[in-house]
């Protein structure tokens, strides 16, 4: 069971594919900061948020922003030694950027939480359908399952 687990973490590993992804995040910049911002209008307009929850919002992006910055720094490092990197390095480096991940779905969990308390009921119900996108992301997954059980 290990072993698969093994298996199925370095088949979804970033490794070569954010290498071979340095010319495009050089020349177009998009990167995870820019998508950040991208995320936090868009969030900010499907919640329709009034300006007594502002404030919560303001530490929300403020969140995201931090993350996004954690994982540029990291994602840059594992491109910059991708060509260098041992596969222990490697791994290392995948184990780097899912930890900040982890962390930071830990770092906003308590300020989203206090913007959630402070929601209609149609908020919250936009922000249930918002963090509800891996029911329609993965349902392919499923679906292929079954087709190759």
């Amino acid at each position: 069971m290990a072993a698969l687990m093994v298996v199925a973490a370095l088949a979804c590993a970033p490794g070569p594919l954010l290498a071979d992804d340095k010319a495009d995040r050089d020349d177009n910049k998009v990167d995870h900061q820019v998508r950040a911002e991208q995320r936090i209008k868009k969030m900010h307009a499907k919640l329709h948020l009034v300006s007594t929850q502002e404030e919560g919002w303001a530490k929300v992006a403020q969140v995201l922003r931090d993350n996004a910055r954690v994982m540029d720094t990291l994602t840059q490092k594992r491109v910059d030694h991708a060509e260098k990197m041992s596969a222990v390095d490697d791994l290392q480096s995948y184990a780097e950027i899912a930890q900040a991940h982890v962390d930071g779905v830990h770092n906003m969990i308590p300020v989203f939480s206090e913007l959630y308390a402070s929601m209609t009921d149609a908020q919250k119900n936009a922000a249930d359908a918002l963090f509800r996108h891996g029911k329609h992301k993965h349902a392919h997954h499923k679906r292929d399952h079954k087709e190759g059980s």
